[in-house]
């Protein structure tokens, strides 16, 4: 029953029970008009031979793609993108396993209550103990330290997971059914932070965590909405969360594309994280994280702001380099 107990929010999240009550804070950019009949992504990446979804279908079930050829490109260079920017910011790049212990997950606070959306393997390879695939490298990362005391001289750590993330999307049966929006697998990079019980300076972080994303976004030329989360759309373990709305021409609006969460010592706790401060007591750490960048819901973004009257899909300058110089795909 304690494990399921939520962290108190923040006297400044605001009140609400659904997104529909989240409250937005700022944006940036104007959504395109179109002086043509624009195209969703589905249509654009098809035309092209970039996305098969009936053969996926087949390999994987509902709500599986396969991306080819300048898709994949495309793809790998926004990851790769993201992944620079970040690295050039003092986050350690890291590569982790996305298959994990369950007390990976519970200690970062998805379990007990996100067991249904997460792949359980019935063959596990940890002796007796269960197997599941991470839905965020969150997980991992947050968890490489758990149960070690830190030298406060180390904090903050600042990591960038980067990996293939995996949900079930159960309860979500006819409901954003066409194209990439809502899949099983994708992939991310996801910004990270363990630091000191501050309240102050995690809140700090929080922004720069947030700042970290928009640049990404901005970079990308895609208007995007933050929006403080209401408490009713909150996770159990944290105390102020923000996300970020990317504009998807084909949703007629903002499609959420990051989740940037402060927890403060609620996942550190569970995970035994703690560190020794200056005057030799041990205390436990706070933790955040955010996503820097995840596809396919920027790939949608990007292909469908993008989109020129000639046909051809517009390069945003800061993935040029990425893809060998080119401007456009004709």
């Amino acid at each position: 029953l304690l494990r399921q107990a939520p962290n108190p929010p923040a006297d400044a999240v605001p009140e609400g029970a659904t997104d529909a009550d989240n409250v937005e804070v700022r944006r940036h950019g104007e959504a395109p008009a179109f002086a043509f009949a624009p195209k969703d992504h589905v249509d654009l990446m098809t035309a092209r031979g970039w996305l098969d979804i009936d053969r996926a279908g087949r390999l994987g079930g509902s709500r599986s793609y396969i991306l080819k050829g300048d898709a994949v490109l495309l793809e790998q260079a926004i990851l790769r993108f993201g992944l620079e920017l970040i690295t050039a910011r003092g986050f350690t790049p890291m590569s982790v396993p996305v298959l994990v212990k369950e007390a990976a997950l519970v200690g970062t606070a998805y379990f007990p209550g996100a067991e249904e959306q997460t792949y359980k393997i019935e063959n596990p390879t940890f002796e007796d103990q269960a197997a599941w695939l991470v839905g965020t490298s969150e997980v991992s990362v947050t968890a490489y330290r758990a149960g070690e005391i830190l030298d406060v001289a180390e904090l903050p750590l600042r990591y960038a997971g980067i990996s293939p993330c995996f949900r079930r999307e159960a309860g979500t049966y006819g409901k954003d059914t066409r194209g990439l929006y809502r899949v099983h697998q994708f992939n991310k990079v996801e910004q990270v932070v363990v630091d000191v019980a501050d309240a102050d300076r995690s809140r700090a972080h929080l922004e720069d965590l947030v700042r970290n994303a928009e640049d990404v976004l901005r970079a990308l030329e895609v208007p995007y909405r933050v929006v403080a989360v209401c408490a009713g759309d909150m996770g159990r373990g944290q105390v102020y969360k923000y996300d970020l709305e990317a504009w998807m021409p084909s949703r007629k609006g903002f499609g959420e594309t990051h989740s940037a969460s402060m927890f403060f010592d609620f996942q550190a706790r569970r995970l035994d994280l703690r560190y020794r401060d200056k005057e030799g007591k041990v205390r436990v750490c706070h933790t955040l994280n955010n996503t820097v960048v995840a596809t396919p819901r920027v790939l949608i973004a990007v292909l469908e702001n993008h989109q020129q009257a000639d046909g051809s899909i517009r390069i945003p300058q800061a993935l040029r380099p990425y893809l060998g110089g080119r401007e456009a795909f004709p």
